[in-house]
Protein backbone atom coordinates (compact mmCIF):
# COMPACT_ATOMS: atom_id res chain seq x y z
CA UNK A 1 0.00 0.00 0.00
CA UNK A 2 1.33 3.67 -0.44
CA UNK A 3 1.69 5.53 2.64
CA UNK A 4 2.95 8.52 3.80
CA UNK A 5 6.92 8.30 3.14
CA UNK A 6 7.97 10.45 6.48
CA UNK A 7 5.21 7.68 8.72
CA UNK A 8 7.30 4.72 8.17
CA UNK A 9 10.69 5.81 8.08
CA UNK A 10 11.67 4.82 10.94
CA UNK A 11 10.08 1.09 10.43
CA UNK A 12 11.21 -2.07 9.93
CA UNK A 13 10.49 -3.62 6.72
CA UNK A 14 9.10 -6.60 8.48
CA UNK A 15 6.83 -4.16 10.76
CA UNK A 16 6.28 -2.41 7.14
CA UNK A 17 4.91 -6.33 5.42
CA UNK A 18 2.52 -6.63 8.42
CA UNK A 19 0.23 -3.86 6.39
CA UNK A 20 -0.03 -5.97 3.52
CA UNK A 21 0.04 -8.88 4.84
CA UNK A 22 -2.96 -8.52 6.97
CA UNK A 23 -5.18 -6.62 4.08
CA UNK A 24 -4.65 -9.98 2.10
CA UNK A 25 -5.09 -11.97 5.05
CA UNK A 26 -8.51 -10.53 5.75
CA UNK A 27 -9.63 -10.61 2.13
CA UNK A 28 -9.17 -14.02 1.34
CA UNK A 29 -10.46 -15.57 5.88
CA UNK A 30 -13.39 -12.64 6.26
CA UNK A 31 -14.34 -14.13 2.13
CA UNK A 32 -15.08 -17.86 3.87
CA UNK A 33 -17.19 -16.62 6.60
CA UNK A 34 -18.90 -14.22 4.49
CA UNK A 35 -20.09 -17.31 1.99
CA UNK A 36 -23.02 -18.14 4.44
CA UNK A 37 -24.02 -14.74 4.51
CA UNK A 38 -24.12 -14.38 0.57
CA UNK A 39 -26.31 -17.67 0.22
CA UNK A 40 -28.58 -16.35 2.95
CA UNK A 41 -29.45 -13.64 0.72
CA UNK A 42 -27.07 -10.56 2.05
CA UNK A 43 -25.78 -9.78 -1.23
CA UNK A 44 -26.56 -6.21 -1.53
CA UNK A 45 -25.63 -5.80 2.37
CA UNK A 46 -22.46 -7.26 1.72
CA UNK A 47 -21.52 -5.10 -1.50
CA UNK A 48 -22.69 -1.81 0.38
CA UNK A 49 -20.43 -2.71 3.18
CA UNK A 50 -17.32 -3.64 1.69
CA UNK A 51 -17.78 -0.86 -0.82
CA UNK A 52 -18.08 1.55 2.13
CA UNK A 53 -15.22 0.45 4.03
CA UNK A 54 -12.92 0.31 1.34
CA UNK A 55 -13.70 3.68 0.85
CA UNK A 56 -13.70 4.71 4.39
CA UNK A 57 -10.38 3.18 4.58
CA UNK A 58 -8.59 5.29 1.77
CA UNK A 59 -9.72 8.45 3.33
CA UNK A 60 -8.54 7.72 6.80
CA UNK A 61 -5.26 6.28 5.21
CA UNK A 62 -5.08 10.13 3.86
CA UNK A 63 -4.62 11.88 7.34
CA UNK A 64 -3.26 8.95 9.20
CA UNK A 65 0.18 9.88 11.03
CA UNK A 66 1.54 7.23 12.82
CA UNK A 67 2.15 3.79 11.96
CA UNK A 68 -0.94 1.75 13.80
CA UNK A 69 -3.30 4.36 11.69
CA UNK A 70 -2.23 3.17 8.52
CA UNK A 71 -2.61 -0.93 10.06
CA UNK A 72 -6.48 0.12 11.32
CA UNK A 73 -7.07 1.98 8.19
CA UNK A 74 -5.15 0.41 4.85
CA UNK A 75 -4.78 -2.91 6.52
CA UNK A 76 -7.72 -3.84 8.40
CA UNK A 77 -10.56 -1.49 7.48
CA UNK A 78 -9.72 -1.93 3.36
CA UNK A 79 -8.98 -5.68 4.27
CA UNK A 80 -12.44 -6.36 5.48
CA UNK A 81 -13.52 -4.22 2.65
CA UNK A 82 -12.29 -6.13 0.04
CA UNK A 83 -13.48 -9.22 1.96
CA UNK A 84 -16.92 -8.83 2.13
CA UNK A 85 -16.60 -7.93 -1.87
CA UNK A 86 -14.84 -11.21 -2.82
CA UNK A 87 -17.69 -13.68 -2.60
CA UNK A 88 -20.44 -11.75 -4.18
CA UNK A 89 -18.33 -10.95 -7.25
CA UNK A 90 -16.80 -14.34 -7.40
CA UNK A 91 -20.41 -16.51 -6.52
CA UNK A 92 -22.56 -14.75 -8.97
CA UNK A 93 -20.26 -15.76 -12.30
CA UNK A 94 -20.79 -19.04 -12.49
CA UNK A 95 -24.86 -18.39 -12.87
CA UNK A 96 -24.44 -16.35 -15.99
CA UNK A 97 -21.96 -18.58 -17.78
CA UNK A 98 -22.77 -21.99 -18.82
CA UNK A 99 -19.27 -22.69 -20.36
CA UNK A 100 -16.20 -21.00 -20.16
CA UNK A 101 -16.24 -20.40 -16.58
CA UNK A 102 -12.90 -20.58 -15.56
CA UNK A 103 -12.27 -17.69 -18.39
CA UNK A 104 -14.98 -15.44 -16.60
CA UNK A 105 -13.41 -16.04 -13.14
CA UNK A 106 -10.15 -15.01 -14.83
CA UNK A 107 -11.30 -12.22 -16.38
CA UNK A 108 -12.96 -10.96 -13.03
CA UNK A 109 -10.18 -11.24 -10.80
CA UNK A 110 -7.89 -9.36 -13.42
CA UNK A 111 -9.47 -6.51 -11.69
CA UNK A 112 -6.98 -6.37 -8.94
CA UNK A 113 -4.06 -6.83 -10.88
CA UNK A 114 -5.36 -3.52 -13.23
CA UNK A 115 -5.82 -1.56 -10.10
CA UNK A 116 -2.44 -2.92 -9.19
CA UNK A 117 -1.16 -1.32 -12.50
CA UNK A 118 -3.82 2.09 -12.22
CA UNK A 119 -3.38 3.05 -8.90
CA UNK A 120 0.42 2.99 -8.40
CA UNK A 121 0.83 5.06 -11.50
CA UNK A 122 -2.02 7.77 -10.41
CA UNK A 123 -0.50 8.01 -6.94
CA UNK A 124 3.31 8.08 -8.15
CA UNK A 125 1.98 11.23 -11.10
CA UNK A 126 0.06 12.61 -8.47
CA UNK A 127 1.57 12.59 -4.54
CA UNK A 128 4.81 15.60 -5.62
CA UNK A 129 1.93 17.50 -7.29
CA UNK A 130 -0.76 18.05 -4.64
CA UNK A 131 0.62 16.08 -2.03
CA UNK A 132 0.23 12.67 0.00
CA UNK A 133 -3.49 13.12 1.53
CA UNK A 134 -4.86 14.41 -1.64
CA UNK A 135 -3.21 11.61 -3.74
CA UNK A 136 -4.81 9.15 -1.44
CA UNK A 137 -7.97 10.84 -1.83
CA UNK A 138 -7.98 10.82 -5.42
CA UNK A 139 -7.68 6.95 -5.53
CA UNK A 140 -10.80 6.87 -2.93
CA UNK A 141 -12.52 8.73 -5.14
CA UNK A 142 -12.09 6.53 -8.30
CA UNK A 143 -12.58 3.21 -5.85
CA UNK A 144 -15.88 5.15 -5.11
CA UNK A 145 -16.91 5.37 -8.79
CA UNK A 146 -15.72 2.39 -9.85
CA UNK A 147 -17.59 0.48 -6.75
CA UNK A 148 -20.77 2.43 -7.20
CA UNK A 149 -20.87 1.01 -11.15
CA UNK A 150 -20.00 -2.87 -9.45
CA UNK A 151 -23.19 -2.25 -7.45
CA UNK A 152 -25.51 -0.88 -10.22
CA UNK A 153 -25.09 -3.53 -12.40
CA UNK A 154 -24.35 -6.69 -10.06
CA UNK A 155 -27.46 -9.25 -9.47
CA UNK A 156 -28.31 -12.49 -8.24
CA UNK A 157 -29.86 -14.65 -10.15
CA UNK A 158 -29.97 -17.77 -8.40
CA UNK A 159 -29.44 -18.32 -4.65
CA UNK A 160 -27.92 -21.63 -3.88
CA UNK A 161 -30.63 -24.10 -2.79
CA UNK A 162 -29.02 -24.66 0.84
CA UNK A 163 -26.54 -22.64 2.86
CA UNK A 164 -23.05 -23.61 3.44
CA UNK A 165 -21.36 -25.23 6.14
CA UNK A 166 -18.06 -23.12 7.47
CA UNK A 167 -16.59 -26.07 8.11
CA UNK A 168 -16.43 -30.00 6.88
CA UNK A 169 -14.05 -32.38 8.30
CA UNK A 170 -14.44 -34.72 5.72
CA UNK A 171 -12.91 -32.79 3.08
CA UNK A 172 -9.58 -32.81 4.48
CA UNK A 173 -10.04 -36.81 4.30
CA UNK A 174 -9.67 -36.46 0.53
CA UNK A 175 -5.47 -36.35 0.00
CA UNK A 176 -5.65 -34.45 -3.15
CA UNK A 177 -7.78 -31.89 -1.80
CA UNK A 178 -5.99 -31.46 1.44
CA UNK A 179 -2.73 -31.81 -0.76
CA UNK A 180 -3.53 -29.20 -3.28
CA UNK A 181 -4.67 -26.87 -0.22
CA UNK A 182 -1.32 -27.27 1.79
CA UNK A 183 0.55 -26.56 -1.74
CA UNK A 184 -1.43 -23.78 -2.19
CA UNK A 185 -0.77 -22.13 1.57
CA UNK A 186 2.63 -23.05 1.45
CA UNK A 187 2.73 -20.67 -2.12
CA UNK A 188 0.94 -18.17 -0.55
CA UNK A 189 3.47 -17.73 2.12
CA UNK A 190 5.99 -17.39 -1.07
CA UNK A 191 4.26 -15.85 -3.99
CA UNK A 192 3.98 -12.10 -2.71
CA UNK A 193 7.34 -11.48 -1.54
CA UNK A 194 8.46 -10.26 -5.35
CA UNK A 195 5.68 -8.12 -5.35
CA UNK A 196 6.25 -6.63 -1.96
CA UNK A 197 10.37 -6.09 -2.64
CA UNK A 198 11.26 -5.95 -6.37
CA UNK A 199 10.85 -2.17 -6.00
CA UNK A 200 13.20 -1.92 -3.05
CA UNK A 201 16.03 -4.75 -4.26
CA UNK A 202 16.75 -2.55 -7.20
CA UNK A 203 16.95 0.34 -6.29
CA UNK A 204 18.74 -0.22 -2.98
CA UNK A 205 21.20 -2.42 -5.27
CA UNK A 206 21.43 0.44 -7.74
CA UNK A 207 20.47 -1.85 -10.58
CA UNK A 208 17.45 0.57 -11.36
CA UNK A 209 16.86 4.29 -10.24
CA UNK A 210 13.92 5.42 -8.36
CA UNK A 211 11.59 5.96 -11.40
CA UNK A 212 12.42 2.12 -13.35
CA UNK A 213 12.11 0.69 -10.05
CA UNK A 214 8.74 2.03 -9.47
CA UNK A 215 7.71 1.03 -12.92
CA UNK A 216 8.85 -2.56 -11.95
CA UNK A 217 6.14 -3.19 -9.74
CA UNK A 218 3.52 -2.09 -12.70
CA UNK A 219 5.33 -4.43 -15.13
CA UNK A 220 4.55 -7.41 -13.00
CA UNK A 221 1.15 -6.69 -12.04
CA UNK A 222 0.90 -5.91 -16.17
CA UNK A 223 1.78 -9.37 -16.58
CA UNK A 224 0.07 -10.63 -13.61
CA UNK A 225 -2.94 -9.54 -15.65
CA UNK A 226 -2.96 -11.99 -18.21
CA UNK A 227 -1.55 -14.67 -16.15
CA UNK A 228 -5.11 -14.53 -14.61
CA UNK A 229 -6.87 -14.81 -17.96
CA UNK A 230 -4.25 -16.59 -20.45
CA UNK A 231 -4.29 -19.68 -18.15
CA UNK A 232 -8.18 -19.89 -17.42
CA UNK A 233 -8.46 -21.09 -21.26
CA UNK A 234 -6.29 -23.54 -20.98
CA UNK A 235 -7.76 -24.37 -17.97
CA UNK A 236 -10.90 -24.89 -19.32
CA UNK A 237 -9.67 -27.03 -22.43
CA UNK A 238 -6.82 -29.13 -20.38
CA UNK A 239 -8.38 -28.69 -16.42
CA UNK A 240 -7.19 -26.46 -13.81
CA UNK A 241 -4.94 -28.80 -11.94
CA UNK A 242 -2.84 -29.53 -15.15
CA UNK A 243 -2.41 -25.80 -15.41
CA UNK A 244 -1.59 -24.43 -12.31
CA UNK A 245 1.02 -27.29 -11.34
CA UNK A 246 3.36 -26.69 -14.01
CA UNK A 247 2.95 -22.80 -13.45
CA UNK A 248 3.57 -23.40 -9.85
CA UNK A 249 7.02 -24.55 -10.91
CA UNK A 250 7.39 -22.27 -12.88
CA UNK A 251 7.13 -19.57 -10.32
CA UNK A 252 10.11 -21.23 -7.98
CA UNK A 253 12.23 -21.64 -10.83
CA UNK A 254 12.06 -17.90 -11.30
CA UNK A 255 11.90 -17.17 -7.84
CA UNK A 256 14.99 -19.07 -7.67
CA UNK A 257 16.39 -17.34 -10.70
CA UNK A 258 16.13 -14.15 -9.45
CA UNK A 259 18.81 -14.77 -6.68
CA UNK A 260 21.77 -13.80 -9.36
CA UNK A 261 20.07 -11.26 -11.64
CA UNK A 262 21.99 -7.99 -11.43
CA UNK A 263 20.63 -6.12 -14.31
CA UNK A 264 17.67 -3.83 -15.35
CA UNK A 265 16.87 -5.82 -18.40
CA UNK A 266 17.04 -9.05 -16.57
CA UNK A 267 15.05 -7.68 -13.72
CA UNK A 268 11.98 -6.88 -16.38
CA UNK A 269 12.11 -10.21 -17.84
CA UNK A 270 11.55 -11.66 -14.32
CA UNK A 271 8.83 -9.23 -13.61
CA UNK A 272 7.04 -10.23 -16.51
CA UNK A 273 7.56 -14.03 -16.67
CA UNK A 274 7.41 -14.31 -12.52
CA UNK A 275 4.01 -11.97 -12.68
CA UNK A 276 2.76 -14.44 -15.21
CA UNK A 277 3.36 -17.76 -13.58
CA UNK A 278 2.17 -16.07 -10.33
CA UNK A 279 -1.46 -14.96 -11.60
CA UNK A 280 -2.54 -18.42 -11.58
CA UNK A 281 -2.30 -18.67 -7.67
CA UNK A 282 -5.28 -16.44 -7.58
CA UNK A 283 -7.43 -17.00 -10.19
CA UNK A 284 -7.61 -21.04 -10.79
CA UNK A 285 -8.08 -22.64 -7.33
CA UNK A 286 -11.62 -22.31 -7.19
CA UNK A 287 -11.43 -23.92 -10.37
CA UNK A 288 -9.32 -26.76 -9.41
CA UNK A 289 -11.66 -27.09 -6.12
CA UNK A 290 -14.79 -27.69 -7.97
CA UNK A 291 -12.67 -30.54 -10.13
CA UNK A 292 -11.53 -31.92 -6.98
CA UNK A 293 -15.16 -32.43 -5.08
CA UNK A 294 -17.46 -35.36 -5.99
CA UNK A 295 -20.44 -33.72 -3.82
CA UNK A 296 -21.31 -30.12 -5.55
CA UNK A 297 -23.02 -29.48 -2.43
CA UNK A 298 -19.85 -29.29 -0.49
CA UNK A 299 -18.30 -26.61 -3.26
CA UNK A 300 -18.62 -23.43 -1.71
CA UNK A 301 -17.53 -24.87 2.07
CA UNK A 302 -13.94 -26.73 -0.02
CA UNK A 303 -13.41 -22.88 -1.62
CA UNK A 304 -14.14 -21.25 1.72
CA UNK A 305 -11.64 -23.55 3.89
CA UNK A 306 -9.33 -23.60 1.00
CA UNK A 307 -9.66 -19.76 0.72
CA UNK A 308 -9.03 -19.38 4.36
CA UNK A 309 -6.09 -21.51 5.17
CA UNK A 310 -4.29 -19.71 1.98
CA UNK A 311 -4.70 -16.56 4.39
CA UNK A 312 -2.49 -17.32 6.93
CA UNK A 313 0.09 -18.28 4.28
CA UNK A 314 -0.08 -14.75 3.39
CA UNK A 315 -0.22 -13.47 6.89
CA UNK A 316 3.24 -14.84 7.69
CA UNK A 317 5.08 -15.21 4.64
CA UNK A 318 5.84 -11.55 4.24
CA UNK A 319 6.53 -10.10 7.78
CA UNK A 320 9.06 -13.47 8.04
CA UNK A 321 10.80 -12.06 4.55
CA UNK A 322 10.95 -8.64 5.54
CA UNK A 323 12.30 -9.66 9.01
CA UNK A 324 15.42 -11.80 7.01
CA UNK A 325 15.69 -9.16 4.30
CA UNK A 326 16.70 -7.01 7.33
CA UNK A 327 18.67 -9.34 9.23
CA UNK A 328 21.09 -11.16 6.16
CA UNK A 329 20.11 -8.94 3.61
CA UNK A 330 17.80 -9.32 -0.07
CA UNK A 331 19.31 -13.00 -0.80
CA UNK A 332 17.62 -14.44 2.47
CA UNK A 333 14.23 -13.27 1.34
CA UNK A 334 14.59 -14.31 -1.94
CA UNK A 335 15.85 -17.98 -1.13
CA UNK A 336 12.80 -18.16 1.72
CA UNK A 337 10.33 -17.46 -0.63
CA UNK A 338 12.12 -19.27 -3.69
CA UNK A 339 11.97 -22.73 -1.15
CA UNK A 340 8.48 -22.14 0.00
CA UNK A 341 7.04 -22.02 -3.27
CA UNK A 342 9.24 -24.73 -4.44
CA UNK A 343 7.50 -26.90 -1.49
CA UNK A 344 4.16 -25.33 -2.89
CA UNK A 345 4.44 -26.46 -6.13
CA UNK A 346 5.86 -30.02 -4.99
CA UNK A 347 2.52 -30.63 -3.14
CA UNK A 348 0.83 -29.33 -6.37
CA UNK A 349 2.11 -31.75 -8.85
CA UNK A 350 1.78 -34.49 -5.80
CA UNK A 351 -2.37 -33.49 -5.64
CA UNK A 352 -2.40 -33.82 -9.10
CA UNK A 353 -1.03 -37.16 -9.68
CA UNK A 354 -3.39 -38.25 -6.26
CA UNK A 355 -6.18 -37.27 -8.05
CA UNK A 356 -5.20 -39.09 -11.70
CA UNK A 357 -2.90 -41.59 -10.59
CA UNK A 358 0.57 -41.55 -12.87
CA UNK A 359 -1.20 -40.76 -16.35
CA UNK A 360 0.17 -38.11 -17.85
CA UNK A 361 -2.22 -37.20 -20.47
CA UNK A 362 -5.71 -36.98 -18.61
CA UNK A 363 -7.61 -34.06 -17.98
CA UNK A 364 -7.61 -33.04 -14.18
Amino acid sequence: PSTHPHILTSISPSSISWIGSIQAFLLLFISALTGPLFDAGYFRHLLGTGSFLIVFGMMMTSVASEYWQVVLAQAVCVGLGAGCLFVPGVSILPTYFSGRKAVATGVATSGSSLGGILYPIIFYKLEPRIGFGWATRVIAFIAFATLSISAAVMRVRVLPPAKRRLFLLSAWKDPPYTLFTLGLVCSFVGFYFPMFYIQSFAITKHITDASLGFYLLVILNAASLFGRIVPNLLADRYGPLNVIAPAAVIAAVLAFAWMGIRSTGGLVVFAVLYGFSSGCFVSIPPTVIVTLTKNMSEIGTRIGMNVAAAGFGVLIGNPIAGHLVQKNGFEAGMAFCAAIVAVGALLMVVARFAKTGYRVRVIA
